[in-house]
């Protein structure tokens, strides 16, 4: 038995792609909470405060080991996906499902006793036949619809097989909606962020948003909760796409929706912004996930509403 007035050892946490915002939030909130925290990201060294030691390196390479066999984890939040749209698909598939594997593995070896991985919402697919709302035990259709999203939803498979094969890890999976705010720099991100934003002519499927600053407040409690499951994570209220063009300030650029390949073609006008095939599904048909379940389970209630969500594109225009 600890003496009494003997102070509880801090847990050490590591974040995988931490030069991105979403983990550099969770990073300020588990530092504020006193927990040791150990960054790694695949693109850079980020360097966030002297006492938080930082890594840039490839899950492949046996320096990462190192990362496990120098601190002693206590636990795992993997935010280091890659997204979909960037590089290309046999890249993704090597970091974001054969890297993860790598880490889950040696998360066993090690010891590490709680993971939370980041998935996205984009593994149900956008099809027409999509329910009203999706809960987390609706099929994932992506895979089928686009093969720019099966690393994501392997990567979802390979962590449900560890979540039930191996309950010691108490794996917990994040689905969030498209997280929004200062420093996301994922593809609709960066469409809001444009002058011009390209629409389908017809079309303008309702959409989600969650600020990044709940996503982070989400993800901590996530693994302070320990309840390990797959959960949906979002704001409680949806926009048609259109009007989120719309309010976030931006010129809608109209493309014809059929055939299919068209609107790709003609979108490579706005050159990095071009759309990839899984994004122009999205355009078309809604996917409007249920979150109730986190909600309830972690009394989460997010703080930013959508309104402001979008309106800080619009601010952005106009500074």
């Amino acid at each position: 038995m600890a003496a009494k007035g003997q102070q509880k050892q801090k847990q050490r946490i590591m974040v995988t792609g931490a030069s991105g915002a979403l983990a550099q939030q969770v990073i300020r909130r588990l530092l504020r909470k006193k927990y040791d925290v150990v960054a790694v990201d695949f693109r850079h060294e980020t360097q966030i405060r002297s006492t938080v030691p930082s890594y840039r390196l490839d899950f492949h390479k046996r320096n990462f080991e190192d990362v496990f066999r120098e601190h002693p984890l206590d636990g795992i939040i993997h935010l280091g996906r890659i997204e979909a749209g960037l590089g290309d698909r046999f890249h993704r598939y090597n970091a974001n499902v054969l890297g993860t594997r790598r880490m889950l593995n040696l998360a066993l070896r090690y010891g590490v006793g709680q993971v939370v991985l980041l998935s996205t919402y984009f593994v149900y697919g956008a099809h027409a036949y999509n329910p009203a709302l999706l809960s987390e035990d609706a099929p994932l259709m992506a895979s089928q619809l686009t093969v720019e999203l099966a690393d994501a939803v392997e990567l979802e498979s390979l962590g449900n097989i560890y979540m039930w094969k191996h309950p010691e890890l108490n794996i917990t999976i994040l689905r969030p909606s498209n997280i929004a705010g200062p420093g996301v720099n994922n593809m609709l991100s960066r469409l809001l962020s444009s002058r011009f934003c390209p629409v389908l002519m017809g079309f303008s499927p309702l959409m989600q948003f969650i600020h990044v600053e709940d996503m982070a407040n989400a993800v901590v409690m996530a693994f302070e909760g320990n309840k390990p499951d797959i959960y949906n994570v979002t704001l409680d209220d949806w926009v048609a796409y259109q009007d989120a063009v719309e309010r976030a300030g931006c010129i809608r650029l109209p493309l014809p929706g059929i055939p299919p390949r068209l609107p790709r073609r003609l979108s490579r006008v706005l050159g990095p912004n071009k759309l990839p095939r899984y994004l122009i599904d999205l355009l078309k048909y809604p996917v409007v996930i249920d979150g109730t379940v986190f909600d309830r389970t972690f009394h989460f209630r997010t703080r930013h509403k959508l309104p402001e969500i979008l309106d800080y594109y619009r601010a952005r225009k106009a500074g």
